[in-house]
């Protein structure tokens, strides 16, 4: 099945419903996966895959005979994502062999649930879901039962965990480039403050969102989620009376600030260098969004579940990953303008403003409006690239294009979720929120296709005219052409 195709579950002859996910080639490059299903109705579950011996994988065009199948099968388990105990992300849960099986262990509180049955000693239950492997065009394929609520149950993401023990570690990327810094030198700052270390999530959100140097948001973000999904933080924090305030702007660094103008000054870009430094400023301010996110709206819903804070801080480890990738080609492929040296604007971070009191607000002008058109036109950015020559480049605009599809999934699956709450029906009040907080057309021509993989389907955004009576169209306008996520 193409990468881009997202199947539909199929029913065996018991009537049980079975989702083809990935042929058993791609699970040899890692051990853990996540996975995203959606069904008809809209109803999201998230899962994670665990795969316990990697040395069993069958070699890449070699014939998988049954006892190799078999042993393969007897070492894959699919569990719900999140610890029914407290929602505690289980991607990093430990696994550990006892007298009745294999269990993964929540990193925050230490539950246990057996990865077949998903029975722990505490008495809570795990949902857990069973793996077959199938053979299909010549290939085999590890299919995973759906759950048992919903129909139509549909594959939306599946992509390794990035993380320290379950798969190789990833070298830290080397960001030695950035030319981002004060006229003096300075000492530079530890990636965890020696006074008042932060310990909760919250508090790490509003330090990263206050921190100026692209390189240290970067390293922080990093070790934050790291410390998140492995339950080193004290709490989420979103509860807390005390809980920090993030700021209205997050700060710049001077040689930074002296260069960012209006964007509808902004000539439209078609030299290769800038158009990379261009999506780079993008993706710093797309990682400010995702925290602030967190941090801004966590307090003001104490209902949101853990899952929430997984989804976001996910988020904000891709779009460090991405800021690295383009900052790291734009490096390799203009060292005399290294980032920090070009024109850059704010126009994402003052569409986002609008949306300081809602919540609601955000998941749709940001992640439903502002990445979908991302969606759009990542495509034709990426043939810019492939015209000139530029295979390596094509390389991370790709990789980025593939995240950023899951990161409309996520605001369409955060947006369906508020609504539910609220009551109302989400493409009506998707389009009402963006008439109050968007001016002038959602611009097509649209990628129907990835669109509605992310839960878009047309009715969201065809035929659909914002009314906000604030200059933000010229501000699109300015940077749609290039975007890559945003």
């Amino acid at each position: 099945m193409p990468e881009n195709e997202s199947p539909s579950a199929l029913s065996d002859a018991t009537g049980k419903e079975w989702l083809q996910v990935s042929p058993l080639d791609k699970l040899k490059t890692h051990s853990r996966f996540f996975l995203t299903l959606r069904s008809q109705e809209s109803a999201y579950h998230s899962l994670i895959l665990f795969r316990l011996t990697p040395s069993e994988l069958p070699e890449s065009g070699v014939d998988g005979d049954f006892v190799s199948s078999q042993r393969l099968r007897d070492q894959i388990y699919v569990m719900e994502a999140n610890c029914p105990h407290l929602g505690a992300d289980m991607s990093h849960a430990e696994i550990e062999e006892c007298d009745t099986g294999v269990v993964a262990v929540c990193p925050w509180h230490r539950y246990d649930f057996d990865l077949k049955t998903g029975h722990s000693e505490t008495g809570l239950r795990a949902c857990t879901y069973a793996t077959d492997i199938r053979r299909v065009d010549e290939a085999e394929y590890i299919f995973v039962e759906t759950p048992s609520a919903g129909c139509n149950w549909r594959l939306v993401e599946f992509r390794p965990v990035s993380e320290e023990f379950a798969d190789p570690p990833p070298p830290p990327p080397d960001l030695s480039h950035l030319s981002i810094s004060s006229p003096e030198p300075k000492e530079p700052e530890p990636v965890v403050p020696i006074e008042t270390p932060p310990t909760t999530l919250i508090q790490w959100a509003v330090l990263i969102l206050n921190t100026a140097d692209p390189l240290l948001k970067v390293q922080r973000t990093r070790h934050a989620v790291h410390l998140f999904r492995t339950g080193q933080l004290k709490s989420i924090g979103h509860r807390s009376p005390n809980a920090p305030r993030p700021p209205d702007v997050p700060p710049r660094e001077d040689t930074y600030a002296r260069n960012v103008v209006d964007p509808g000054k902004m000539a439209r870009r078609k030299n290769r260098a800038v158009m990379l430094h261009a999506l780079a400023n993008i993706e710093q301010w797309a990682i400010d969004l995702a925290w602030d996110i967190i941090a801004r709206y966590g307090p003001s819903h104490p209902d949101l579940p853990p899952a929430f804070f997984a989804d976001f801080t996910k988020m904000a480890l891709d779009e460090s990953k991405h800021f690295s990738l383009l900052t790291a080609r734009l490096a390799a492929l203009s060292p005399s303008t290294p980032y920090g040296s070009l024109p850059v604007h704010a126009g994402l971070w003052e569409s986002a403003r609008v949306t300081f009191p809602s919540l609601r607000a955000r998941l749709a002008i940001i992640h439903l409006v502002h990445e979908a058109r991302g969606l759009d036109v990542n495509p034709g950015t990426i043939e810019k690239f492939r015209r000139a020559g530029d295979p390596d480049s094509v390389r991370v605009l790709e990789t980025i294009h593939h995240d950023e599809v899951t990161h409309v999934t996520t605001g369409h699956r955060w947006f369906t979720w508020v609504c539910a709450k609220q009551g109302v029906d989400p493409v009506q009040t998707f389009r009402e929120e963006v008439r109050r907080g968007w001016r002038g057309d959602v611009k097509g021509p649209f990628n129907a296709e990835d669109r509605e993989k992310a839960g878009l389907t047309p009715d969201f955004y065809e035929n659909l005219r914002g009314e906000m009576e604030t200059n933000w169209d010229k501000r699109e306008q300015s940077y749609g052409g290039v975007a890559v996520g945003y």
